[in-house]
């Protein structure tokens, strides 16, 4: 099946999808800050860049969109169905990066906690902010 847009569509639309500063990473740093947790952002030194870095309690956070990260038996996750090869590939280095990383990270006693964009909507946002809460005391 041939892709609905034209090539310079295509990369219009993948060149506006952002790294860093996401709606659900947004969400998560607005609700650290009022619940007064201070962090730091994208933390060169450390491997992967977390999101959220919180030195106090050496506890990083990564929020993951679920597409890009491949979340296990997430509706979001699917493959595309033009070139799905290549995203397979794409995708299954993202996931081999992020453990790297994450093993890299609990080797130097970094705590790790990652959500996922799809516990970030509308109906499921309270209870993925409770359980942050929970995991960081």
């Amino acid at each position: 099946m041939a892709d609905v847009h034209d090539k310079a569509t295509r990369s219009y639309n993948m060149s506006r999808i952002k790294g860093k500063d996401t709606k659900p990473e947004m969400l998560v740093r607005r609700f650290l800050h009022a619940h007064g947790y201070r962090y730091r952002l994208h933390v060169k030194d450390l491997p992967g860049k977390p999101d959220i870095v919180l030195p106090k309690y050496k506890t990083v956070v990564f929020i993951n969109g679920c597409f890009w990260h491949g979340h296990k038996d997430c509706k979001y996750a699917t493959i595309p169905k033009t070139k799905t090869e290549w995203w397979q590939n794409k995708i299954n280095g993202n996931i081999e990066n992020d453990k790297k990383k994450n093993a890299v990270l609990k080797k130097n006693g970094w705590k790790i906690i990652t959500i996922w964009g799809c516990k970030l909507k509308p109906t499921m946002l309270d209870k993925a902010l409770r359980s942050l809460l929970k995991k960081l005391q």
